[in-house]
């Protein structure tokens, strides 16, 4: 990926919530947990990426800065783009080999 000039997208982490309805049954959320700028690069080529882009996915390679409060970031929690509103599901995380970032793989156009 290039330089960190170009992470320059506003993207917020949500974590999922659990709380009880009153009635017995429990209610699914997201709470916001941190906000990173970050760079997304989409995946091109590929048969399993082109099956996904004409099944409406579109998958991405989402890079951010190791912090401490990006090492809690689960596949369970969602990404969003904080400008365009785009929301995308976390595949998997792993950090670069230079071990400043951590890239996430993820798909815009999936069902939470």
């Amino acid at each position: 990926m290039s330089s960190s000039g170009s992470m320059w997208h506003r993207l917020a982490f949500d974590a999922p919530t659990v709380t009880p309805n009153g009635q017995g049954g429990e209610v699914v959320g997201w709470a916001e947990t941190f906000l990173a700028y970050g760079e997304i690069k989409w995946l091109r080529g590929g048969e399993t990426v082109i099956a996904a882009r004409l099944a409406g996915r579109q998958p991405a390679v989402i890079r951010i800065h190791l912090t401490a409060a990006a090492l809690l970031v689960d596949p369970e929690w969602r990404m969003r783009d904080v400008r365009s509103g785009d929301v995308f599901n976390i595949r998997s995380i792993v950090p670069s080999d230079d071990r400043q970032y951590l890239e996430l793989t993820a798909e815009r156009g999936v069902a939470q």
